[in-house]
């Protein structure tokens, strides 16, 4: 029996009818966006804002009593150590014939002599200690080079060695400011003779107990920049008012604050990369000091945390830092961890299901749930200590619609890269 025309059209509609069936029915591909498991290294640190701060300043105070002459200086003003006139000051009468004023010029000259005293014998234990820093990082160098040593042994004593050379140069600055205001003290003594000579030379020269006594010159203890000026104006002070303060810009350092939580996690020596600091290049340094002390701070959300003050040291030349000062605020990121060759996955491709982490891994066209167990964690990659291979492709930002035996489309694929942060 020959198939009619009209059989023919109605099975090629049956066959249409059991085709749309099945496309019905079978479950679409969904696009998904994956990523590769990698091998590579991984970098955790933490970010926190800091505040740049000149390392040594200091405040010039009126060594006698009497009338300050207007300051011309100005903040940003260049300054050279013993040379550059600060203040001058005209003193009173009433404190050349007060006795007790003497008195306490002169306990102030013993007391300038015994703290420079001080400061040389703590600048000659510093020097003794960085020679003795020097000589274990040059061992420490040689060994890690031959492998006896590991890397913690040698950057502990690469700290070690970098915290004695900046010890020996507050030192040295310790020194100057001491040996200045012994020099001040001695100025200011002078300037309170007897009452019996003053007399004596007021009536040889016939000039009053004001014109007979000389102006007392203040000049720059250091080399560097004023800071801030206190008293512009010509007033009269008493001695121990602040007048002006100075320092070295290009001797800066960086207070950051961070977590007490991750403060036990930096060590002295940790490396340390300054961002958003206004140039195009992030700039270089290193942990010198983790404060002892924590304290409370309210964040911005209202929480009150505790925090520690980590100082860290700039591993750049005067150029790289020249247009940074005094509290100008930076980013800093603190290195904690460093791992070479460890497992990575972006943090997108991690969920958690029945209160473990997860991955959806793609093979054969097909979403399946695997298990992981995680190490270390920066901002875009953690690491799997168990639970994948390299090679294997996770699916990135997974959703409802995708679970074990999903039919799934890659619409793009991303390359880790080992360290990013």
């Amino acid at each position: 029996m020959k198939p009619t025309i009209r059989t023919i059209i109605w099975s090629l509609i049956g066959v249409a009818l059991v085709g749309a069936g099945y496309y019905a029915f079978v479950p679409k591909a969904v696009e998904v966006e994956t990523a590769e498991v990698v091998e590579g290294r991984l970098r955790v640190s933490v970010r926190e804002d800091g505040m740049t701060r000149i390392r040594e300043k200091y405040v010039i105070s009126a060594p006698v009593s009497g009338r300050l002459s207007r300051i011309q200086l100005h903040a940003g003003d260049p300054i050279a150590g013993d040379h550059s006139l600060i203040a001058v000051i005209l003193p009173s009468e009433p404190a050349i014939l007060d006795a007790r004023s003497r008195a306490e010029a002169n306990a102030r000259v013993q007391a300038s002599e015994a703290s420079l005293k001080r400061v040389n014998a703590n600048a000659e234990q510093f020097r003794i200690n960085h020679d003795l820093a020097k000589i274990k990082f040059d061992r420490s160098t040689k060994l890690l080079s031959e492998r006896a040593i590991s890397q913690d042994e040698f950057d502990t004593a690469k700290a070690e060695y970098m915290a004695a050379s900046q010890a020996v140069k507050t030192a040295a600055f310790e020194t100057d400011v001491a040996q200045f205001e012994l020099e001040m003290a001695k100025a200011a003594s002078k300037q309170f003779g007897s009452s019996e000579g003053v007399e004596t030379a007021n009536a040889e020269t016939g000039l009053t107990s004001s014109e007979a006594t000389e102006p007392f010159e203040i000049v720059a203890p250091v080399s560097g920049k004023v800071l801030r000026v206190f008293q512009e104006s010509s007033t009269v002070v008493t001695v121990g008012t602040p007048l002006i303060e100075v320092g070295d810009p290009r001797n800066l350092e960086i207070e950051i604050d961070v977590l007490s939580t991750d403060a036990t996690r930096i060590r002295p020596g940790t490396d340390i990369t300054i961002e958003h600091w206004g140039g195009n290049e992030p700039l270089r340094g290193h942990v010198r000091v983790i404060e002892p002390a924590a304290f409370t701070k309210v964040s911005s959300l209202g929480v009150e945390e505790q925090r520690v003050n980590i100082i860290a040291d700039f591993d750049e030349t005067s150029d790289r830092i020249a247009t940074l000062g005094d509290g100008y605020r930076v980013e800093a990121r603190i290195t904690i961890e460093e791992l070479e060759n460890v497992l990575l996955v972006p943090n997108s491709s991690l969920f958690r299901f029945e209160r473990k982490w997860h991955v959806l891994t793609v093979a054969d066209g097909k979403a399946s749930m695997t298990p992981v167990t995680l190490g270390m964690q920066n901002d875009s990659q953690t690491q799997i200590v168990a639970g994948l291979k390299p090679n294997d492709i996770v699916i990135l930002y997974p959703g409802d619609n995708v679970e074990t035996g999903t039919p799934v489309k890659i619409a793009s694929s991303h390359t880790s890269s080992g360290g990013s942060e």
